[in-house]
């Protein structure tokens, strides 16, 4: 597999924003692929506005091929799942000053109801996203988390410590 340009990425033709994705002809293909995030508003204030500041690929993995995940289910999940689901939104959510709790038998994390509710308005209002088509995108997402300065890919367990709310 070619390893992966990251040009399409950190400098993008077109963002995409969550009134043009969420829409039933979403221009978000159901594909394999690595989509990158930027911000109209920044989550925080040490962050720069419309700057690559994370990226995410779809699938995770297949090695049997039969994952039904592509990149349209894991673009349209960011705008408006919960932070239990995607580390995106919970590496978001703490910035922005949401309160996180623990759910279920404690291991899942949560924005709360009202709390994800004003995350995906959030984001709405700001996210934006492109996308490249790859067959195998767990190629390439090690390289480009150690190439780019993506101060949004956390690891889940470290999100609260890493930025304070301004």
């Amino acid at each position: 597999m070619a390893r992966l340009d990251a040009t399409a990425l950190v400098s993008p033709n077109r963002l995409w924003s969550a009134q043009e994705v969420l829409v039933r002809s979403s221009p978000v293909p159901a594909m394999a692929g690595v989509y990158g995030w930027y911000f109209e508003q920044p989550p925080h204030p040490d962050l720069d506005r419309l700057r690559l500041l994370y990226v995410g690929i779809a699938p995770r993995y297949m090695a049997n091929r039969t994952s039904t995940q592509n990149l349209r289910k894991c673009v349209r999940y960011r705008y408006r799942g919960h932070a239990a689901g995607s580390t995106l939104r919970l590496t978001l959510g703490c910035p922005l000053g949401l309160e996180l709790r623990r759910v279920g038998s404690g291991k899942r994390m949560t924005f709360g109801k009202a709390g994800e509710a004003a995350l995906s308005q959030w984001m709405a209002d700001n996210a934006r996203v492109c996308w490249v088509e790859q067959d195998e995108p767990w190629t390439s997402e090690s390289q480009l988390i150690s190439q780019l300065d993506l101060p949004l890919n956390l690891d889940p367990r470290t999100v609260t410590t890493r930025f304070t709310v301004a």
